[in-house]
């Protein structure tokens, strides 16, 4: 652990020689002003990467990395092709890199491959899908071709091919709440990124969030054409993900973005997020997240709490939620989600 930390931080020297007060031993003048100043900011970068990459050791979510997993090239569709014609397509291609990951002594994989294609009694409607390496997939819950609902989900760190089933999970339970109070409702589980390890230095920053901010924005653009005139959508990104949402530019179809188990956005207010959406965060009382330094240095970190008022979010009930918990069936943060996917009253965090 601690040698993680230090090759992440830099750490090397003992906190004497950091802050300056051990140089000439009286940390006076100038140069004792200089050092001490220095040697807070040095201190202040270390808690903050100490903190972050504890924080990340703990979460029990770790992924398998695949980069050599063989696939086909995923499917190439005319911009007008329907929802149905890009569901048989990708649907098939998940099929065959099954089959080839089978044969390529990724077992492991291609299990995890053919239970995404079973789902749903074998009719999985997936929008994208790449099984190369890490791999991508955007998969709809519901009729996008009916529904005037519609959420657009986005996960955070360590969400791949071989971790999609708890992705899964939550956008079917999200799914599921959705159609007990409004059958003309859809989730899209936005896998459309790689996203950052949790135990990584890419967590640490917004390059991967930039990058996804980049195929993010004209997806959804595109989304509003295979779905009914003036559907409402929103847009619900949790952890890296919220990050991802931060920097994305929305356009006027999305009408809500809520932020939940955020580690921050980037930005000092919620006004400043490319968006004109109504912008809503969360964090359940359980969720480690809130032990994550808010601060951010020049490219690492993200600043402002989300939930913090200063920020400017509407702050919704999200109950006890812990970091992966908050679309389980039956929780105050499932409940809160969904209203605001819904447009019905949604109960504030007090």
């Amino acid at each position: 652990m601690n040698s993680l930390l230090d090759s992440v931080t830099g750490a090397g020297a003992d906190d004497e020689n950091r802050d300056g007060s051990g140089d000439d031993g009286n940390g006076g003048g100038d140069n004792g002003r200089d050092g001490r100043s220095r040697g807070r900011r040095g201190r202040l970068r270390r808690t903050l990467l100490a903190g972050l990459v504890a924080a990340a050791v703990v979460v029990p979510v770790s992924a398998a990395a695949s980069p050599q997993v063989p696939a086909p090239a995923p499917a190439v569709f005319d911009e007008s092709a329907p929802a149905q014609e890009r569901y048989a397509a990708n649907l098939a291609n998940l099929t065959e890199s099954a089959r080839m990951a089978e044969r390529a002594g990724r077992g492991e994989r291609a299990a995890k491959l053919r239970e995404m294609a079973s789902a749903g009694a074998g009719d999985a409607r997936f929008l994208t899908f790449d099984g190369r390496g890490r791999g991508r997939a955007i998969e709809v819950f519901g009729d996008l071709g009916t529904a005037d609902r519609i959420a657009v989900l986005v996960p955070g760190s360590d969400t791949t091919l071989d971790t999609y089933r708890r992705f899964r999970d939550g956008a079917l339970s999200l799914q599921r709440r959705l159609a007990q109070e409004h059958p003309r409702s859809a989730v899209v589980a936005w896998l459309g990124y790689d996203t950052p390890g949790t135990v990584s230095t890419t967590v640490l920053t917004a390059d991967r969030a930039d990058a996804a901010a980049a195929e993010l924005g004209p997806f959804l653009s595109r989304l509003t054409g295979l779905a009914p005139a003036g559907a409402r959508l929103s847009l619900l990104c949790h952890s890296y993900g919220s990050v991802v949402c931060a920097r994305t530019e929305t356009g006027p179809g999305v009408s809500d973005l809520a932020l939940f188990g955020s580690p921050g956005t980037g930005a000092d207010t919620a006004a400043g997020l490319p968006t004109r959406a109504r912008v809503w965060a969360g964090r359940g009382s359980g969720d480690w997240i809130a032990d994550v330094p808010h601060v951010r240095l020049g490219g690492v970190g993200f600043g402002t709490d989300p939930v913090d008022p200063a920020f400017g979010a509407r702050v919704f009930a999200a109950g006890t939620a812990g970091h992966s918990d908050y679309l389980k069936p039956g929780t105050a943060s499932l409940e809160s989600l969904a209203r605001i996917v819904l447009g019905t009253e949604v109960v504030p965090h007090v």
